[in-house]
């Protein structure tokens, strides 16, 4: 192991881990997707002070892209969707979550589709509402998901897309094994490798979470496959090209404290908790 990697290795057990649905799933606390329903609320608090969970849900089709083991998902049809598709490029995630759509008595509204969200099996226009909760920071192409998930809203349908940036404290998204804040900032993609392989190689799912996490490119490097280090200013910068005005932007803040230090340019990228906007298909 680098000297990095041991440094790194060290520190970390200095700090507690955060609660994370793998380690709740491995310690037999709760699956993934009932984490993931427990969770629903959280998941549209960011826009509620813009429209409310009736106008998002209520009576329509919904796409829920980068659903997972899909319990937001069913969260979403528990407040009146007529139809909702959980969209997710892993098709592991079917079984886990066709489960919980019967255990909650929604399997009638639910659909589980394995697909790319860079090019959705739906037709022009067939949803109404569409959702990326935490999904935009780890789709491979997210300029091109976006121009996707527009294609199929209808006229008047709205996106409503959330996600925590890179510079997050958490924003690596390695906390379920390494728990250090701002780590990324402090440590290169190597040496969080090697912290993270050794921290879950001994865990029934260690081998799981390592393939789920780490790939290895065309030049024999490895890498976090997983997220694609998505800031704010990659966002924008897409926007921008997309032409797509945001009907709803949000920045919100760590701790409300920390409000006027997360709008100055050098710092927010690391101070910002959430990005959320809602977009409408003219």
């Amino acid at each position: 192991m680098r000297t990095s990697a041991k440094l790194c290795k060290k520190i970390n057990g200095l700090f507690p881990l955060p609660r994370h649905p793998f380690n709740l799933q491995s310690g037999g606390v709760m699956t993934y997707g009932e984490w993931q329903y427990e969770k629903g609320k959280d998941t549209i608090k960011f826009y509620l002070c813009f429209t409310d969970a009736r106008e998002m849900f209520f009576g329509k089709v919904v796409l829920d892209i980068g659903c997972g083991a899909a319990g937001k998902s069913l969260y979403y049809a528990s407040l009146g969707a007529e139809k909702i598709y959980g969209v997710d490029i892993l098709e592991s995630y079917k079984a886990e979550a066709c489960a919980l759509a019967q255990k909650l008595g929604l399997a009638g509204k639910f659909e589980f589709v394995c697909a790319d969200a860079s090019a959705l099996p739906f037709e022009d226009g067939s949803a109404d509402t569409i959702i990326m909760n935490d999904a935009m920071e780890h789709v491979a192409n997210p300029e091109k998901v976006l121009r996707e998930a527009m294609r199929t809203l209808r006229r008047g349908g709205r996106l409503y897309l959330n996600f925590p940036p890179y510079y997050h404290p958490f924003g690596a998204h390695l906390s379920d094994a390494i728990g250090i804040p701002w780590v990324q900032l402090f440590f290169s993609d190597a040496a969080l490798i090697e912290v993270y392989r050794d921290a879950v190689r001994n865990l029934p799912d260690g081998p799981r979470r390592l393939a789920f996490r780490i790939s290895r490119g065309e030049d024999g490097e490895e890498y976090f496959s997983y997220i694609n280090k998505m800031t704010i200013r990659k966002f924008k910068e897409i926007l921008k090209r997309t032409s797509i005005t945001p009907v709803y932007y949000h920045e919100a803040p760590l701790r409300g404290f920390l409000s006027p230090l997360a709008r100055v340019a050098g710092l927010k990228e690391g101070l910002v908790k959430m990005v959320v906007c809602v977009l409408e298909k003219n």
